[in-house]
């Protein structure tokens, strides 16, 4: 399947958790306020973080995709992982700290109990549980088409809007028993550690992605699996005598460079070594689409090996 069309149904997604994100924070701010509920505000605000991200990731889509210029040779590819970073720290800041506060504040002050809030609240929620629900599923069946899911997801857009969906469903079920605890027993400290949880988890998840996107930002090597094709190219190449060293970096997420240092065998002249070259492009782009960028540091060892010997320095000397 083409960049081009995974693009626009990874989009799709993306509009189907932000517009299921935007109307679920509303109806939990607005329970959670009457309530007084810190687990339903903790989840408010964990919408609220989903559906700026939403917004980043639709710019990383857009943006990602913009043709290579001179003052971008490479592309604009790494702009999905500059997107994606920010939104780790949207998930952290705005769904991981404010659920902390919550949490705390509600252990320090606790809440005042409305019945009839508590259990609009939890209606909500139960809303709330089926479409993040659908949104995932949606998010699911997309990451399927693209291959994978986990550490095979290799859209960190789509990535992100799965770990985004999984961690409302989750925090949603806390919020869920905390308030019910809360009910049952009239104690805060459930809810307040239904709060501290969902706080953790969005943590551990803004970790998690942000580091998944520093690790792409600062140059992240293409997959075993495609270095392995390029490597295996190359030394079955009848000119080539030796692979001296192989580097790749990712520069988007269907696109990245290739560096190799080769040591040809003996004999070939100039022209020769010129066309051997302009082949092993070709059947490198062929093999790994991946790969458009392709560099070859060619040289003939036993030349230069001649060229450094001490009769040569000598001869070179003596001229």
């Amino acid at each position: 399947m083409s960049g081009t069309r995974l693009d626009r149904r990874t989009r799709v997604t993306v509009l189907v958790a932000l517009a299921a994100n935007l109307v679920i924070a509303v109806a939990k701010a607005v329970g959670g306020l009457a309530a007084g509920s810190p687990a339903l505000l903790s989840e408010a605000a964990h919408s609220v973080a989903d559906s700026l991200n939403e917004i980043f990731l639709l710019a990383a889509l857009r943006r990602s995709r913009r043709p290579a210029d001179r003052r971008h040779p490479f592309g604009y590819g790494k702009e999905r992982f500059f997107w994606s970073l920010l939104a780790a720290v949207g998930i952290f800041v705005m769904g991981g700290c404010f659920s902390f506060f919550q949490g705390f504040q509600a252990l320090t002050q606790g809440t005042e109990e409305k019945l009839s809030g508590y259990v609009a609240g939890l209606i909500v929620l139960g809303v709330a549980l089926v479409a993040e629900g659908a949104s995932l599923l949606r998010a699911l069946y997309q990451a399927h088409l693209q291959g994978g899911t986990g550490d095979g997801l290799r859209d960190p857009a789509l990535r992100t809007v799965v770990a985004e969906d999984g961690t409302a469903v989750l925090g949603v079920t806390l919020a869920i028993v905390g308030m019910a605890l809360h009910m049952v027993t009239g104690q805060v400290v459930w809810e307040a550690a239904a709060s501290l949880a969902i706080g953790a988890l969005l943590v551990y998840v803004a970790y998690r992605l942000g580091r998944d996107a520093r690790d792409q930002l600062i140059g992240e090597a293409a997959d075993p699996e495609a270095s392995g094709r390029i490597r295996a190219l190359l030394e079955a190449q009848p000119e080539i005598d030796s692979v001296e060293a192989l580097f790749t970096m990712k520069t988007g997420l269907d696109s990245a460079l290739v560096a190799a240092r080769v040591d040809l065998a003996p004999g070939l002249d100039s022209e020769r070594v010129e066309e051997v070259a302009v082949r092993i492009k070709r059947s490198l782009a062929r093999t790994v689409p991946e790969a458009d960028q392709i560099f070859l540091d060619v040289t003939d060892r036993l030349a230069e090996e001649a060229r450094e010997s001490p009769a040569a320095t000598g001869e070179r000397g003596g001229a």
